[in-house]
């Protein structure tokens, strides 16, 4: 009997690998919600800050970029650098690549994976033993797991203590991710911790449904917006994310960036393509938003149900910031203790660096037969693999590599 390859997680990276393993002739099941992270954990009202070069779902055929689905949809084509999607254009976008090349996605959790059998010289025998929250039991003979943003919203230490159960969106401290809704927040005092895209995009969202908003950024200048794309230099290579030499060679040659030193490889993850805000929403944010620079947050309290911060200023002073709440725009990060559908044994089999799994060529990790794409890859393959472009290079390596070594 042949066992079918699993995929687990059915945004982008997860549709984009099971298109391409279908397109290969691979039997294949397809598990999660489409588009749940998109849908469920961002602000109503967002607007994507990549272009729509950099948004089209890699497919190994031609005709299901995000321009052919706004042809389809009939809805105004969104092609150059000026266009900005709706993230309700996005996910429309996302259900309709699935209902096209992922017809059978199975809209069920999976709850463990474990190792179904080990042969001599670490090869598994039997492949993996998977159980879905419907009570079914069944074989992979392989598992890429594409589970995208989900459980890895980074909370710093320092605002713990705020959140003594985890940021919750009804409690002090919240994370962005929980906040889809911020009219709630009409006629509130909000502190926004952070100076990204999610920080700034936030703010301004909450501002215009009526919150008094502060932005807190750690750094001096933390808070800055991208270059329109008019302005930008027309001598460089163009790459999906905009006009360099580095950013060219992170989006199109990410080959060799697994080869890095280890510090190298996070640190670039972390600073390349980071905390910005797109270049359309200065309009919005500035006047609107009032923005507090400071050296770092101290530590994080409540007083009288409401959260207090204390930070420490850049002249040294310190301060106490009191809202209604504080939503910590503070990212994702990689941890592999935190994705608990693994299995304890294959856990901690993986080798790993910071949190993030160590992937060798065609993003297979140290487990034989488990594969890794999306956020849990940029640690092997750098920054790309955070965006939706990341695809036209993750899922066509991962598909191949998988069919060779499997069958």
């Amino acid at each position: 009997m042949i066992h079918p390859v699993a995929v687990i997680g059915a945004g982008p990276f997860g549709l984009s690998t099971a298109a391409h393993l279908r397109a290969r002739g691979v039997p294949v099941r397809v598990f999660g919600e489409p588009m749940v992270s998109w849908r469920d954990h961002m602000p109503e009202g967002m607007l994507l800050k990549s272009t729509p070069v950099a948004s089209s779902i890699d497919a190994p055929q031609r005709g299901h970029t995000l321009a052919d689905y706004c042809d389809a949809a009939g809805t105004r084509r969104l092609v150059t650098d000026e266009d900005i999607i709706p993230v309700e254009t996005f996910i429309a976008y996302g259900e309709w690549f699935q209902q096209k090349l992922v017809p059978e996605l199975e809209r069920v959790r999976v709850v463990s994976i474990d190792r179904k059998g080990v042969r001599e010289g670490g090869d598994p025998s039997g492949g993996f033993e998977l159980k879905l929250d419907s009570g079914e039991l069944f074989t992979a003979r392989a598992v890429v797991v594409a589970t995208g943003l989900s459980g890895l919203a980074h909370l710093p230490p320092e605002l713990a203590g705020a959140a003594a159960d985890g940021p919750t969106p009804t409690g002090p401290v919240s994370h962005s991710s929980q906040q889809h809704d911020l009219s709630r927040f009409s006629g509130k005092e909000l502190i926004v911790v952070g100076a990204g895209q999610s920080a700034l995009e936030t703010a301004a969202l909450a501002a215009e449904a009526g919150a008094q908003v502060r932005v807190v950024s750690r750094g001096k200048g933390a808070v800055d917006f991208g270059t329109p794309p008019w302005n930008q230099p027309r001598l460089r290579p163009e790459s999906p994310f905009g006009r360099a030499w580095s950013l060219w060679a992170l989006s199109y040659y990410p080959h060799p960036y697994r080869y890095l030193p280890a510090r190298s490889r996070h640190y670039l993850v972390r600073r390349v393509l980071g905390p910005l805000g797109a270049w359309w929403l200065r309009d919005r944010f500035e006047g609107k938003v009032a923005v507090r620079e400071v050296r770092r947050i101290v530590r994080a309290g409540v007083t009288d149900g409401g959260p207090v911060l204390t930070v420490q200023t850049h002249g040294g002073r310190v301060d106490e910031l009191s809202a209604d709440h504080v939503i910590a725009a503070t990212g994702y990060r990689v941890d592999i203790a935190a994705m608990d559908f693994l299995g304890h044994e294959l856990r901690t089999e993986l080798a790993v660096s910071r949190g993030a799994p160590k992937l060798g060529a065609g993003y297979r990790s140290s487990v034989p037969g488990l594969y890794f794409t999306g956020l849990p890859a940029a640690a092997s393959y750098g920054p790309v693999m955070r965006f939706v472009c990341g695809t036209e290079f993750a899922s066509p390596r991962l598909a191949r590599h998988l069919v060779a070594a499997h069958g």
